[in-house]
């Protein structure tokens, strides 16, 4: 019997998210254990996919392919496969939600069920972004593009540190269910075209090969579905102008939270560039390519430039996260095998680099209780001076061990 690993991917978490809601209030730290428990679970799961991926094999794009009819009135399947990319951002998103929790252990508030909500929100945003990144079937994906929302913005407004985290998760959920709105329209409209010049159909492979190079779908049809993709993910990514949500989000938001929206989540709209922009829409993308390359340098300068002038640890984090955007957005719109693998490899670096950045400042925070930079003058002079206390401290203890003896 084939083990179905990708359903096993997506399902544990949200399992293990039902399980975390259902424990005791009075066990606030088994709600952290069983959450930590089934991440490693997640983890171990997607390290055999990695593991079993075959990146040698031809005419194979996907694996690991799952298909079952779900809706076979529309055309629509539960379609699942991954492919190189998808495989490199499953792993990165297990390997990161542990350290999240991790890092989080003492978020969750010290009202009734807070540590549970907040445990079992992040394993469900975890589960959403995981059957994003492995869907086949472009209503499936939308579906949990769009519900990723939903335990993300309770884990900002909820549970954010800030006092505008109200405002913040609001303006975070209005940008994203505007672009999913537009995004919505081309979902349909592709159903619509598919069905015009054959049977309509949801099924990523089945669009692919209807829109490819010889296809007699409208070219001008064809950019106007692009334009609804593209919007979308743009918001997601986040692309310069459509970025001022993210700043906010991200400073409110606790720092284990900033992470899994801004290295986890929000992977998942350059991920789709490059499936959906890319695959379905490739002349529409070779069309609007120079406007959509302006866009991504303009982002890479303006968040650096708007970076330096922050005062603010966490929202100076978060522009150069947009600054980043622009490089990853950039290298996928390139359209060549060199930029689109140095995009893969950029958010890989980027969602690693932005853990360790972010959660190294909480940490700062926390033990400072101030988020302004001018309030850390010295703190590399004084971490050094307590480093080599310590260090003389330890070997003073270890000659004086060893004397004894």
């Amino acid at each position: 019997m084939t083990i179905p690993w990708l359903s096993v991917l997506w399902l544990v978490p949200i399992a293990g998210a039902v399980l975390v809601i259902l424990l005791p209030a009075a066990l606030p730290r088994l709600a952290k254990w069983t959450g930590l428990l089934v991440s490693l679970a997640v983890l171990a799961v997607a390290v055999v996919i990695t593991v079993g991926y075959d990146s040698t094999a031809t005419g194979q794009p996907y694996q690991f392919v799952e298909s079952h009819s779900w809706i076979p009135a529309f055309g629509a399947g539960y379609t699942l496969g991954v492919d190189g990319i998808a495989v490199v951002l499953v792993l990165l998103t297990a390997v990161l939600v542990p350290l999240l929790i991790l890092a989080g252990w003492t978020d969750g508030g010290d009202r009734s069920r807070g540590v549970h909500a907040y445990v079992a929100l992040t394993l469900t945003v975890e589960s959403m972004v995981l059957i994003s990144l492995v869907s086949l079937d472009i209503l499936l994906f939308y579906v949990f593009f769009e519900a990723m929302l939903i335990p993300m913005y309770f884990l900002i407004g909820g549970f954010g540190t800030g006092a505008g985290r109200s405002r913040a998760a609001l303006k975070f959920l209005l940008y994203n269910l505007f672009g999913g709105l537009i995004m919505l329209a081309a979902v349909i409209g592709v159903y619509v075209v598919t069905a015009q010049h054959g049977s309509g159909t949801f099924d990523f492979r089945a669009v692919v090969a209807a829109f490819g190079p010889g296809s007699a779908v409208d070219p001008g049809v064809l950019k106007a579905l692009f334009l609804g993709f593209m919007f979308a993910f743009a918001i997601k990514a986040p692309l310069w102008p459509l970025h001022r949500w993210l700043p906010d989000a991200a400073v409110e938001a606790t720092p284990a939270s900033a992470v899994l929206m801004m290295a986890v989540m929000d992977k998942v709209g350059t991920f789709g560039m490059l499936r959906y922009c890319l695959q379905l829409f490739p002349e529409a993308s070779a069309y609007f390519r120079p406007a959509i390359v302006v866009l991504a340098v303009i982002g890479v300068v303006y968040g650096a430039l708007v970076a330096i002038g922050q005062t603010d640890i966490m929202r100076l984090i978060a522009y150069t996260s947009i600054s980043h955007f622009g490089f990853i957005i950039l290298g996928i719109f390139v359209m060549t095998s060199q930029g689109q693998s140095g995009s893969a490899l950029y958010m890989v670096n980027h969602g690693l680099s932005t853990a360790a950045v972010f959660l190294i400042a909480g940490f700062l925070i926390s033990r400072r209780g101030t988020r302004a930079i001018a309030d850390y003058a010295g703190s590399v002079r004084l971490a050094m001076v307590d480093a080599t206390n310590q260090l003389m401290g330890l070997a003073s203890a270890t000659a004086a061990q060893l004397g004894s003896r």
